[in-house]
């Protein structure tokens, strides 16, 4: 009889290791049942567990003994659950097999805990972590590292440890991931660090993958100006590029009111302090409209001007230095002695301070006794950078006391920089400009005018001529400094339009689109353009207004090399006593090389004409096709690599426009006798153009700045004329123009004049007229046909003896073809068609033989012949009514029988039949 339920223990604590079905109880699994050892009553037969979707299962090891055991059903994850908690029951047998009548100990509570397993490795939340520092700083912690790991466990999902992996950074961690810098950082050295981390969890294992972590390391805020290139490339033609195009101002927070900026373009070792056009100075004058008259003191050294010969030269020859040991005599007769009550004196002058305490005077310009007195007429001097002019008048312009020395005290005198004087003279009243600048004298002095004499003047530049009181006249007063087109213009004074154009500068700074500037922003250029001033009360108005200042160079064929910036700015703070400070900006403009252009002259190099039309008033136009053609060659950069490695490079010649300077055509050999013959040009010609001209015997001069079609058509017009005796029979020109005072100069073009006097005119007009006319015609009618030069032979005096030989050869031939004709007219039909096979050898084509109408022909040819020679007849008669009717040429043409040679079409069949 099964009397008693089965017991077991009220409750149970299991652990089971996941992924694994054994769960190991406390304590054990077992069941007492008081029936025993009764069969099937005293027995267990069955564990049961209650509860929803347990994993568990509950078998029975041994029924007497009651022992049983708890495992998993399946695989168990501590990561999807911890623990479990379930109700457990032990059945007995029953009271027999068929177990009727079981009976089930009481409930059991069980509490299984799932023992992890070290399966999952450390993971970090960002697969890149960023910090940014700034350098000089040790920070406690730049940034922290996170890593986490999905073990279920304390053990094995917390991070115990991080490691840096990266090798000799100056960083470290801690356990919690913080990263701090072990030293100072500094962004010169290095502007960012990339550094590795890897994370281990408590169970030791490493993470899979490191962690990036990069470091920005930020220079301590400086005020200044950023995101500006220190050098900034200029080619010629680009018209205004900006200078500063991405620049902004870093004031660090700074509790800015306004800037004041100062953009200043340093070129005072460019040239004559700038990018100026290098023209001469007369042809400057006459570009910017200035009255003519103007005499070059300090010209560049030539045959006609050799005075500046001894001087030194710098870069150029239009700039002369003086050392204190030379001056220049100017020769008599190339300035007048009376300047009359107006006149102008320009110059370009760079000067320092005088070595001494008591500084002599320096003289630029003197004029003065030439030998017995010292006497100062006038002159221009500086004298302890003082400028000073003196000008003594004569007693018989003035006898009362008269202002004679005009005294300007200015710092650009002293300077050693270059600067523009005019001294404008208006007796009594003198004037100076400085740099387009008018200054009035801050003392004068009066004088006595200064008694007649009938001693010589000596006018002199670079010191000044001591003619009197010394043993030996020689040079006192020596100019230390540079000088450069030092003119003198009698009877006229200059305006100030042109004294600004003469001086002004052909580079500078420019501000693209003015009108979007903004309201907020003032500007001030100087009058140079060399300096820029800007203020403004907004950061970013300033920064925008920066950006749009641009250098411009209107050259053609700017000046090559540096030119210096320097940006300088001042802040003003809210009621800062201290406020920020910005370094200057130094960078520069780089101006390349011009492609250099070739200036080529082509024409016709040589013609002949009768003495006749060189003694005509009109002359002879010397250069009819004149052609000045300027080209420049450029090398193609290929955009294929493999075409890059190529020696030769494709060259590319293009025709350029620009101006010129000057043309001469000059006399080669003995230079043109006046009494007999001239080179002349109607100065209408130069009317409208900004060009003048001299004339003398060694040829003629064009000069001023004007393109090169308008000197080609003053060239056109230039006219020789020979009136003298037959001695001379040819004369050769050479032709050579310049751009940019012969800083590019043409090739030299060479002319043959033949003049054909009486002896041979008759002779030579009749074969031009019958052979080589219509040619020489044909050939240069279009010479514009090409660049490259056209070279046209006719008639020179050689060639005459050739064109002899050839036309007596020919009517050789002529008078031998006719002789045959007529041997062969007295045969029969059949040997005359033979004959003229044979003997008719010449291209008929192009020649037409006209024999004598008297000759017996048939009635219709005749006719048609008498109407071709009256039209030849009347030819010749046109080409040789200037020529004279002597008694040998009509004999010759008696014994032609009026044989005519000339081009024309291919007669017709009747015609050929009679011949």
């Amino acid at each position: 009889v099964n009397k008693h339920k089965p017991w077991i223990e009220t409750s149970y604590h299991g652990i089971i290791t996941e992924n694994n079905d054994t769960v190991i109880l406390d304590p054990p699994l077992v069941a007492l049942d008081k029936d025993a050892p009764v069969p099937f009553a005293g027995e267990i037969c069955a564990f049961k567990i209650h509860g929803q979707e347990t994993p568990f299962e509950a078998v029975v090891l041994n029924k007497t003994s009651g022992e049983g055991r708890l495992r998993a059903k399946s695989p168990i994850d501590c990561e999807l659950q911890k623990e479990y908690t379930f109700i457990i029951q032990a059945y007995d047998c029953g009271s027999g097999p068929a177990g009727t009548n079981w009976k089930k100990s009481h409930k059991a509570v069980v509490h299984i805990q799932v023992k992890d397993v070290n399966e999952f490795s450390p993971a970090f939340k960002e697969s890149v972590y960023k910090a940014t520092v700034t350098e000089g700083k040790i920070y406690d912690s730049i940034l922290q590292v996170e890593a986490t790991d999905e073990d279920c466990s304390p053990q094995y999902s917390q991070i115990c440890n991080y490691e840096i992996v990266t090798a000799d950074v100056p960083f470290a961690i801690d356990r919690n991931g913080n990263i701090r810098n072990t030293e100072k950082l500094s962004y010169d050295k290095q502007h960012q660090y990339e550094i590795k981390v890897t994370a281990f969890d408590c169970g030791q294992k490493r993470a899979i993958e490191d962690v990036l972590v990069r470091v920005n390391v930020k220079p301590v805020c400086k005020p200044g100006w950023q995101d500006w290139n220190k050098r900034i490339e200029y080619r010629p033609g680009s018209g205004s590029i900006p200078l500063f195009p991405s620049i902004h101002l870093e004031t660090c927070d700074g509790p800015v009111s306004s800037i004041h900026t100062t953009i200043e373009l340093q070129t005072n070792y460019i040239g004559k302090g700038c990018d100026r056009e290098t023209y001469s100075e007369k042809s400057l004058q006459k570009l910017c409209g200035a009255s003519s008259g103007a005499i070059d003191l300090l010209p560049s050294p030539s045959t006609t001007t050799n005075w500046t010969a001894g001087l030194l030269v710098d870069s150029n020859d239009i700039i002369f230095k003086f050392d204190g040991k030379q001056g220049a005599k100017i020769p008599d007769g190339i300035v007048p002695k009376n300047l009359t009550d107006q006149f102008t004196i320009t110059l370009w002058m760079k000067h320092g301070p005088s070595p001494g305490l008591r500084a002599e005077k320096e003289t630029i310009l003197c004029n003065s006794d030439k030998t017995e007195m010292n006497r100062h007429h006038y002159a221009l001097y500086v004298h302890n950078c003082r400028l000073v002019f003196l000008l003594r008048k004569d007693f018989d312009q003035a006898d009362t006391f008269r202002p004679a020395e005009f005294h300007w005290k200015l710092d650009q005198i002293c300077d050693k920089e270059w600067h523009y004087y005019v001294v404008n003279v208006e007796f009594p009243v003198v004037t100076l400009y400085m740099d387009g600048t008018t200054y009035e004298p801050y003392l004068v002095t009066n004088d006595w005018p200064i008694h007649p004499s009938h001693i010589a003047m000596q006018l002199t530049v670079g010191a000044c001529w001591q003619g009197g009181e010394v043993t030996k006249p020689r040079f006192a007063q020596y100019f230390h400094g540079s000088l450069a087109s030092l003119t003198i213009r009698p009877g006229k004074i200059e305006s100030q339009k042109v004294i600004s154009c003469l001086q002004a500068c052909k580079e500078g700074l420019d501000i693209n689109s003015l009108e979007s500037l903004g309201q907020g922003i003032k500007y001030h250029f100087n009058p140079s353009q060399s300096v820029l001033v800007m203020e403004g009360d907004d950061i970013e108005n300033i920064n925008q207004a920066l950006r749009k200042v641009s250098y411009i160079n209107s050259r053609q064929f700017p000046t090559a090399g540096v030119r210096r910036l320097k940006v300088s700015s001042k802040v003003q703070c809210f009621g800062e006593d201290v406020c920020i400070s910005i370094p200057d900006i130094d960078a520069y403009v780089m101006v390349f090389q011009a492609n250099e252009p070739k200036i080529t002259i082509t024409g016709m190099d040589h013609f002949a004409r009768p003495a006749a039309q060189f003694e005509s008033e009109r002359g002879v136009i010397l250069l009819p096709d004149i052609r000045i053609v300027s080209t420049v060659t450029k090398m193609e950069h290929p955009v294929d690599l493999r075409e890059r490695d190529r020696a030769n490079k494709q060259v590319v010649v293009e025709e350029m426009l620009h101006n010129l300077d000057f043309c001469d055509v000059l006399v080669i050999g003995a230079e043109l006798d006046p009494e007999q013959e001239c080179l002349e040009l109607d100065h209408g010609e130069l009317q409208g153009k900004h060009l003048d001209a001299t004339n003398s015997t060694a040829g003629y001069s064009i000069y001023g700045v004007d393109s090169m079609f308008s000197y080609e058509q003053v060239l056109r017009q230039l006219r020789y004329r020979h009136w003298g005796p037959a001695a001379t029979s040819d004369r050769k020109f050479r032709v050579k123009c310049s751009e940019l005072n012969g800083r590019y100069t043409s090739n030299e073009f060479n002319l043959e004049v033949n003049i054909l006097h009486s002896s041979n005119s008759n002779f030579m007009d009749h074969v031009n007229h019958m052979i080589v006319q219509p040619q020489f015609l044909q050939s240069v009618q279009h010479p514009e046909g090409s660049v490259g030069a056209v070279h046209n032979s006719v008639v020179p005096s050689v060639a005459t003896i050739v064109i002899i030989i050839c036309v007596s050869t020919l009517v050789l031939v002529i008078t031998l073809g006719v002789y045959r004709l007529r041997t062969a007219r007295q045969r029969g039909p059949a040997e005359h068609e033979g004959a003229r096979d044979t003997e008719m050898d010449w291209d008929d084509s192009a020649l037409t033989i006209t024999v004598n109408p008297m000759e017996k022909y048939e009635k219709p040819h005749q006719t048609e012949e008498e109407s071709e020679e009256e039209d030849i007849d009347d030819e010749e008669e046109d080409t040789t009514s200037a020529e004279s009717d002597d008694s040998e040429e009509e004999e010759e043409e008696e014994e032609e029988e009026e044989v005519i040679v000339q081009k024309g079409d291919k007669q017709n069949a009747t015609r050929q039949e009679q011949l």
